[in-house]
């Protein structure tokens, strides 16, 4: 397991929350008939970047992130990054961050599947920081932090040999084997299956300094060619023409990482000019679909007084299954449920309880590193309440 996984995994989450909060304070503010309570304004949603890029970028907190250490749990993780959101004049309710928690995730789950060399992960990366620094660019100071961060990365990660990025890449597939929510975005486009896997494509763009599959050279004992035979290779590939920049700025040439929620869809990797899909300039419906959805499935946002001067704003970003079989029921949408609902009743043993007590007693008592697993995270923690 890779040491140096935790930096890459909470700026790329990171990176797509913001996402995710900007487009829907974007959309907030752009009500047409302003008749949602607590429209958002423009400078609420800059306050609302400023807030959160300033706590992610923070010089301790990343010190203390960037130290080699192994990568912390889902639930470690998405405290980590409530709390981060938090620290701006947002606040979000628990299923909503639940919600925003799985969406990110899945969004990173795929862009690693894609991602075309192990080292690429890095400009992944540094795409999510070059988004994440326009959405502060009216800001010097955050974007100073953003800056520093970003030099630090390329420092620590640049001097890696390629076995490590790929210890890198296998750690984040581990990481997240067991994350199958589905996305609509994704099911959309089919590049999800309605069971939450991927369907990866066997076409596209091949990484930088390979070739494209498909041919076969035969060489004699001197190394000399002397025959070439071609195969089906079964797909479209076409071959990169450059590598990205691994520097502070610069081209990325990979389209991975950056905001899935424009009307530009970027997921796919393009390295090439002369790739197979057709190039469109319209504007993506199912992009603008998929942010009408996450506009269904938002609550309202009330604007409470805290203790404080400053004014703090609550945000629910997806419903309760209450409110959400309401809301269908009321559009004429509710469906038969898909699956028989089955309740099961289990009378209480009190033998059986008893004897299940004295095992988990027995388990506790033979964990010696219980302490150690439990703190893990709790210097990150304590130091995001300090924000």
């Amino acid at each position: 397991m890779s040491m140096r996984t935790l930096p890459l995994v909470f700026i790329n989450l990171g990176g797509e929350m913001l996402y995710i909060l900007d487009q829907r304070l974007q959309a907030l503010n752009t009500s047409e008939d302003n008749s949602e309570k607590g429209v958002w304004s423009e400078n609420d949603r800059k306050r609302v970047m400023n807030g959160i890029v300033g706590a992610m970028f923070s010089k301790d907190f990343m010190d203390e992130l960037l130290k080699p250490q192994q990568l912390y749990s889902h639930r470690t993780l998405k405290t980590v990054l409530t709390r981060i959101a938090h620290a701006s004049i947002m606040r979000l309710n628990p299923t909503s961050m639940d919600r925003l928690y799985e969406l990110m995730v899945m969004a990173f789950k795929y862009q690693i599947f894609l991602c075309p060399r192990p080292k690429d992960l890095l400009l992944i990366t540094y795409n999510h920081i070059d988004t994440i620094r326009e959405f502060v660019k009216d800001t010097p100071v955050v974007v100073n932090q953003v800056d520093e961060t970003h030099r630090k990365i390329i420092e620590v990660y640049s001097s890696l040999p390629e076995g490590e990025f790929q210890l890198l890449r296998q750690t984040l597939l581990i990481f997240f084997q067991d994350m199958h929510v589905r996305v609509s975005l994704f099911l959309k486009i089919q590049v999800q299956n309605p069971n939450g896997r991927f369907a990866l494509s066997t076409s596209g763009p091949v990484p930088h300094g390979i070739d494209v599959p498909g041919l076969i050279r035969t060489f004699d004992g001197k190394g000399r060619e002397v025959r070439r035979s071609e195969f089906p290779s079964g797909g479209s590939y076409s071959s990169s023409v450059r590598e990205g920049c691994f520097e502070l700025h610069g081209d990325r040439v990979i389209r991975l990482g950056m905001d899935m929620y424009t009307v530009n869809h970027p997921e796919e990797t393009h390295t090439s000019k002369d790739t197979f899909v057709k190039t469109d300039n319209t504007p993506n419906l199912l992009a603008k679909e998929e942010l009408n959805l996450l506009a269904r499935l938002m609550g309202s946002m009330k604007a409470e007084k805290e203790p404080k001067a400053e004014t703090g704003f609550w945000i629910n970003l997806f419903t309760t299954d209450q409110e959400e079989e309401e809301e269908a029921g009321a559009s004429g949408l509710a469906e038969e449920p898909l699956f028989e609902v089955i309740n099961i009743q289990a009378m209480q043993d009190e033998q059986v309880t008893t004897e299940l007590a004295r095992i988990a007693g027995q388990f506790a008592d033979e964990e010696p590193s219980g302490n150690l697993s439990s703190s893990k995270g709790d210097d990150l923690l304590a130091m995001m309440d300090d924000l």
